[in-house]
């Protein structure tokens, strides 16, 4: 690490002494020699395929903005240097892939990688003279924007998360993560969407200087350094409320050469280079998803020939495992899970207006697949189905027993029960085989006045829950989207279910079950 940083180091330097540029532009080429560099140096951690392929792609980027700044030749160039900030993005979706929509902070560190790529296209823009309907000068200090506010700030808040992953810090994050694209939507469309580009971030800056006062670090050097370096945003937003001012309103002057002098040194050395040397003492480790069982079954899996009738007849076992009972929930609700195949299901279906286009084109797939092969009318109709068992070796996962459903010759769904613990906490484990993937729904059981309650959503930070999407054993992205179930006696031996989804805070699917025993309605 010492020897990487060190030779990035000489290589600013020696580019800043040969260069035939204005001293400006030494802002953005400290950022593109130096600073991303060693923030990609202290992210990727683990030795992938970014660093075995990184000298093929960041040897020529560097080279290119190195030429940049000692030839006016070199313009064209800057294609390499795109194309680097473009690996670097792809490496931010990967990493994103790999968790999901978990944890905030580690998105905002997937966030600022991607980001990178948009300082990359307005480098190039402005290194090889492409007009953008803007002047020269305002596409070179919107590619420095892109590199600082738009990678820097979000990585630092990312490493803050991980010490400080409170409320106000979620708030403040998402609030800073939106703003580098308003700002951009600002400059283009409108002074007014600016200016509230410029209220969020001062929002946002609030909040983190805030939370880095009152957050323990690792040492006392790296408190006061980290402290100095947040503080410096308070000063440099500031200046920006009033460029903006100036430069929409005309309330005041500020000129672009004083926003250089203050504002984008300010940031430069003091909130991006004394940050970095503060995050450099020690970075925070990244929090990672509890490992639970993933299910490896995929691809359309029709059950007869997956599993056998007999040995299961229930969803569960015994639901006592999850600390529930008779005198917590009803006697039937229980019998119902574990006895599942003593049981017939009538449900109706209900998709939002919203999201009924959506459904229609979904369907045309999921007929094909008979997999989540909902109908698209209300009607209710009988689900008819069995519990099998499935055969030992195929899914990695313990004890998995398949309740297929059906609605006439159609198969709604196939679906695959198991359970694992985490922490003293004992999860249902469902997973539904797609095309080349699978999808695990891991739900927490909750007894509510006598009815049961499963959800995918967390009752803590710690929690397994979710709905996840994998592509192999070895990880899960979770989903954008939640489930409830819940399920009540509603007379004796009768039950009543409703299923609810969203995607994010979007609801887009409801069903309604009728459950009775198999001798009550006939």
């Amino acid at each position: 690490m010492r020897k990487f940083v060190v030779v990035h180091l000489l290589l600013f330097v020696v580019t800043l002494l040969v260069s035939g540029q204005p001293w400006p532009y030494g802002l953005l080429v400290v950022a593109q020699l130096f600073y991303i560099p060693v923030l990609l140096r202290m992210v990727c951690t683990e030795r992938g395929w970014f660093w075995k392929y990184y000298p093929f792609v960041a040897i020529p980027a560097y080279a290119s903005v190195i030429l940049g700044q000692v030839v006016d030749w070199a313009g064209s160039f800057a294609v390499l240097y795109l194309l680097f900030t473009v690996y670097i993005a792809l490496y931010g979706v990967t990493r994103f892939l790999r968790r999901g929509f978990t944890h905030l902070e580690e998105f905002a560190i997937d966030l600022g990688l991607i980001y990178v790529a948009m300082g990359g296209v307005w480098y190039f823009a402005f290194a090889t003279g492409i007009d953008l309907g803007f002047s020269p000068l305002l596409t070179w200090l919107t590619a420095i924007h892109f590199h600082y506010s738009a990678v820097i700030l979000p990585v630092f808040i990312g490493w803050l998360g991980r010490l400080h992953p409170s409320r106000a810090y979620r708030f403040a994050t998402v609030a800073l993560l939106a703003s580098p694209m308003i700002v951009a939507v600002g400059i283009t469309f409108s002074r007014w969407i600016e200016v509230v580009s410029v209220f969020l971030y001062m929002y946002g800056f609030a909040v983190i200087i805030w939370l880095v006062w009152r957050t323990s670090f690792a040492n006392s050097l790296q408190k006061w350094l980290l402290r100095f370096s947040f503080s410096a945003l308070a000063v440099t937003i500031s200046f920006s409320l009033l460029y903006v001012l100036s430069n929409g309103f005309g309330l005041i002057t500020v000129t672009i050469d004083f926003m250089l002098r203050f504002h984008g040194v300010l940031n430069c050395v003091v909130f991006a280079g004394v940050g970095l040397l503060g995050w450099s003492l020690r970075v925070p480790p990244a929090h990672t998803e509890p490992p639970f069982p993933i299910s490896t079954v995929r691809g359309r899996r029709v059950a007869r020939e997956i599993g056998e009738i007999g040995r299961h007849v229930g969803l569960s076992d015994d639901l006592t495992v999850y600390g529930l009972s008779s005198a917590t929930v009803s006697p039937t609700i229980l019998r119902f899970y574990e006895q599942t195949n003593d049981f017939r299901l009538y449900a109706a279906v209900f998709w939002r207006s919203w999201f009924k286009p959506f459904a229609f084109v979904y369907s045309l797939f999921s007929r094909r697949t008979q997999q989540i092969n909902l109908p698209l009318c209300s009607e209710e109709v009988e689900m008819t189905g069995a519990i099998y068992t499935l055969r030992e070796g195929l899914d990695g996962r313990e004890n998995v027993r398949i309740w297929e459903r059906n609605i006439g010759e159609q198969t709604i769904f196939t679906a695959l029960y198991s359970q694992h613990e985490t922490n003293g906490r004992v999860y249902m484990n469902i997973a539904l085989p797609l095309p080349f993937s699978t999808m695990t729904g891991v739900l927490e059981l909750q007894a509510v006045d006598g009815g049961l309650r499963l959800t995918s959503e967390r009752t803590d930070s710690m929690s397994d829950a979710g709905v996840y999407l994998s592509f192999s054993d070895r990880g899960a992205c979770k989903l954008p989207l939640r489930e409830t179930f819940f399920i009540e006696e509603v007379e004796d031996g009768a039950l009543r279910a409703t299923h609810h989804m969203w995607i994010g805070p979007l609801p887009f699917l409801t069903i309604n079950y009728s459950i009775v025993a198999n001798s009550k309605r006939e």
